[in-house]
């Protein structure tokens, strides 16, 4: 399979292309550009948070440690949370993403379980639709979706590339091939809890649908 470093740059060369696109062909100013080029990168490297290296897990859930704060902060703001317990509530939230919920998530996911699947790629995009606070602009929020899931698509892809060995007359599969493009997993716990919190977002999202779109 291909090394982290490997999805690094791959998923950082999609997202350049990603973030130019939106300039060029959506019309969107160089904020948001580049914010499609980072959640892309980002995505090309989801996928490694089951890896048993454990460098993945420190790096990703550290950068959610440091966003999810400053997302929540206007929020609060509008809420009228005084400042110090707003400050108070933010580093808890730090603390837990980056040490609890990071240690938990080493502990009971598997290298190519579920999170290596194609559902989990939906359940990234519609995560990010649903917790980017712009609630007012849904092309943008589906722009940063997309990219997510390219980033994330892009990861399996290349997974599955680099489980086919092409040198010689004939093609040799290793032990990872087809555990990446997979529907489902070995265990039907994990199976069945990935589908429930797919239809979970999946009918957040119909709900917040804009209405008259298609």
């Amino acid at each position: 399979m291909a090394s982290y470093r490997g999805h690094l740059m791959f998923s950082s060369a999609l997202g350049a292309a990603y973030g130019a696109a939106g300039i060029w062909g959506g019309q969107l100013d160089w904020g948001p550009a580049c914010l499609g080029t980072g959640v892309t990168t980002l995505g090309g490297l989801l996928p490694d948070l089951d890896s048993d290296s454990g460098v993945p897990v420190r790096e990703l859930f550290g950068v959610a440690a440091a966003v999810t704060p400053a997302l929540m902060f206007p929020v609060l703001e509008r809420e009228g949370l005084p400042l110090e317990r707003t400050i108070v509530l933010l580093a808890w939230v730090y603390v837990f993403i980056r040490y609890v919920l990071s240690a938990a998530f080493n502990r009971w996911t598997v290298h190519r379980g579920m999170f290596h699947s194609i559902p989990a790629l939906l359940i990234a995009g519609l995560a990010t639709y649903l917790l980017y606070p712009r609630p007012e602009d849904p092309p943008l929020r589906l722009y940063l979706a997309g990219g997510v899931m390219l980033g994330f698509l892009s990861h399996l892809v290349l997974d599955e590339i680099y489980s086919v060995d092409f040198t010689g007359a004939r093609l040799h599969l290793n032990k990872y091939a087809g555990s990446a493009l997979k529907l489902a997993s070995k265990s039907w716990l994990a199976t069945l809890t990935a589908y429930a919190l797919l239809a979970a977002l999946a009918y957040r999202a119909w709900l917040l649908w804009p209405p008259g779109s298609p």
